[in-house]
């Protein structure tokens, strides 16, 4: 056979051809797609030269109905069968689109056929790529067994076998095993219907990628020119639009400081009111590298962001909070009234150039207050963190959440507002501390963000500071709770006490706290229900059993001050018991499923079995329900 008989057979077989490729193709693309992709595998099949045809093995004279066979038409076969395959397998690269054929500005696909012919593409939807080449060969090719086999070996099959038993136990709609549905118009690629593609948006991406393409020679042309090239914006990626407001947010000389006294006159305490501080306010090539990494990090910096905070450019100049060395590292702190950025670089200025050593990190910051806005995280190194200090803050104390009868130690704030090192929180230790810095008044806490969270007490809509002996004692027993709170822009937590209630039996008087943390975005608070059982065996601050869990709710915050939840307690002879309680206004509590019981108030108890489930659900004086929490 040479590459004549071949064209032959082609010519003669090639709508039977282009189905058997449509049919054996993977179905995960459109039909348009595979139309295109079954022809391209048909033109395809024909050796390009004469001498590439010789030598292969053809198939073996066959008895019965294979002995008529056309070997032109078998050897083709058999190479689309090979390729079919093949585009099912995965690859690492993926290969070339082919050159033809091509269709621009129409979709072409099969006519659409019925519930027959929808429910076998289903099922050879559903099959694997040897399991459906069996199933063709079998039904629409009309071949034995042992042949299907044969041919799915020769085309590269590892468990013909395997194919055959899995083409044999798929699902086949009524009728298509005399062969009608296979040969309907619903798998013919050669009987196509013609459609238009989106004619406007064709439009707008010619338009757009006319416009691209003139962008790319104006910038290349630019880039051309001789000039300061790259290295002032350090590690920068390349410029990609000029205009006025994007020139005047790079500009180190139009940046915006607050006066040193501006937070004393000014009518909120904010960041705003922050003046800029540190030993390298006026290296202008300093700034103008941060703003330039700030408006397009190249591929080197890595970029961490809040959960919610924008990381693109400034609108417009920025504010300079603080330029300087803190410890081995150059840090410079923007704020654009929405966000706090950080950049920081290494301080022997190693890899500025190439892109390495810079940083750059993004907090939400809008709508801070003075409570808020006490501090910034300015560098962390070997588990401690130096803070910037808000000009408003005279003092800083640093003292163990865990401990709150240990007085702490006095933390020094530089001239320039940096603390010295204080000790990082480490959740992943075992949790026997947890440092706290008290500024003032308030508490705040590193939770693994640029801006330390605030924490309180009290009830959800009058919070107040840390420093009742009551209000300690609820975060010592709680505060390891705060783990659970990294990285998800916390503003505060708020520990509530909402709740006391006499155990059964004598066994003293247990404490319900929620704690509550608001997050700087407004969506995404998370709640927690602590249950503080009496501490024994002389832990005064034994840590709490979280009895509830819940994101995104408005419980036992200030738009829906109110607190329900339940837990099961066994009591020390062995009993269990089933404990709830609510905040005040919850004026009866019902349990039902695994536990049943009913009680007026805010406080239930019903003894329960080891592992009950039960359904918890409260109502105020007024008949509204509250429910529990999970």
């Amino acid at each position: 056979m040479d590459v004549d008989q071949a064209e032959i057979a082609l010519v003669e077989h090639y709508p039977h051809l282009v189905r058997l490729a449509y049919l054996v193709l993977p179905s995960g693309s459109t039909r348009g797609r595979r139309v295109l992709a079954a022809h391209a595998l048909v033109q395809r099949a024909l050796p390009r030269q004469r001498s590439s045809i010789r030598g292969l093995a053809l198939p073996a004279p066959r008895a019965g109905d294979e002995a008529a066979a056309d070997p032109g038409y078998a050897f083709l076969r058999g190479r689309v069968l090979k390729a079919a395959l093949a585009a099912g397998r995965p690859r690492r690269l993926p290969l070339p689109p082919p050159l033809l054929p091509q269709v621009w500005g129409l979709r072409l696909f099969p006519r659409s056929g019925g519930a027959d012919e929808l429910a076998l593409d289903q099922t050879l939807s559903a099959l694997s790529g040897p399991g459906r080449a069996a199933f063709v060969l079998r039904d629409l090719e009309g071949l034995s067994a042992p042949e299907t086999a044969r041919v799915l070996e020769a085309a590269g099959v590892s468990d013909p076998d395997g194919a055959l038993a899995e083409a044999a136990g798929a699902p086949v709609p009524a009728g298509s095993r005399d062969q009608s549905l296979l040969e309907s118009a619903e798998f013919d690629p050669c009987a196509l219907q013609a459609r238009p593609t989106d004619l406007i948006r064709r439009r707008q991406h010619v338009r757009a990628a006319l416009a691209a393409g003139a962008a790319v020679v104006v910038c290349g042309a630019l880039l051309g020119l001789p000039g300061e090239g790259w290295g002032p914006n350090g590690a920068a990626a390349p410029p990609y639009a000029q205009n006025a407001a994007a020139e005047a947010a790079l500009d180190p000389g139009r940046l915006t400081a607050a006066s040193p006294s501006a937070w004393q006159t000014a009518t909120r305490q904010d960041f705003a009111t922050w003046p800029a501080r540190g030993d390298r306010t006026g290296d202008r090539a300093l700034l103008r590298r941060a703003l330039a990494v700030w408006a397009r990090p190249g591929a080197r910096v890595p970029v961490t962001a809040t959960p919610g905070t924008p990381t693109g450019p400034a609108a417009g100049p920025p504010q300079l909070l603080f330029a300087g060395v803190v410890d081995h590292a150059v840090v410079v702190l923007f704020h654009d009234g929405l966000r706090v950025v950080r950049y920081a670089e290494t301080a022997d200025g190693a890899g500025q150039e190439a892109g390495g050593g810079a940083s750059l990190d993004f907090a939400r910051t809008d709508g801070a207050q003075a409570a808020s806005s006490g501090a910034l995280v300015a560098n962390r190194t070997q588990g401690n963190t130096r803070y910037l200090a808000a000009p408003w803050v005279t003092s800083a104390r640093l003292v163990d959440l865990l401990r709150p009868d240990d007085a702490g130690q006095q933390v020094a704030i530089g001239a320039d507002g940096l603390t010295s090192p204080v000790p990082t929180p480490r959740p992943e230790e075992q949790c026997t501390t947890w440092p706290a810095l008290r500024l003032g008044g308030r508490l705040l806490t590193d939770l693994g963000e640029l801006a330390p969270a605030r924490l309180t007490y009290g009830g959800p809509r009058t919070p107040g500071e840390v420093a009742s002996p009551q209000a300690a004692t609820a975060w010592a027993r709680g505060g390891c709770a705060l783990a659970g709170l990294r990285g998800l822009g916390v503003r505060t937590v708020n520990a509530w006490d909402y709740a006391h209630q006499p155990l059964p039996r004598g066994a003293g008087d247990a404490r319900w706290v929620c704690d509550r943390a608001e997050t700087w975005r407004g969506a995404g608070s998370r709640t927690l229900v602590q249950f503080l059982a009496p501490a024994r065996g002389g832990r005064p601050y034994a840590p709490g059993t979280v009895a509830a869990r819940a994101d995104g709710t408005t419980a036992c915050g200030p738009r829906a001050p109110q607190a329900l939840a339940g837990i099961l307690w066994k009591d020390t002879g062995g009993q269990w018991w089933l404990l709830a309680a609510g905040s005040r206004k919850v004026a009866s509590l019902t349990v039902t499923g695994g536990v049943q019981g009913r009680a007026p108030g805010h406080l239930l108890a019903v003894k329960a079995a080891a592992g009950a489930r039960a359904k918890l659900m409260g109502r105020l004086a007024g008949g509204q329900p509250v429910e529990a929490l999970r």
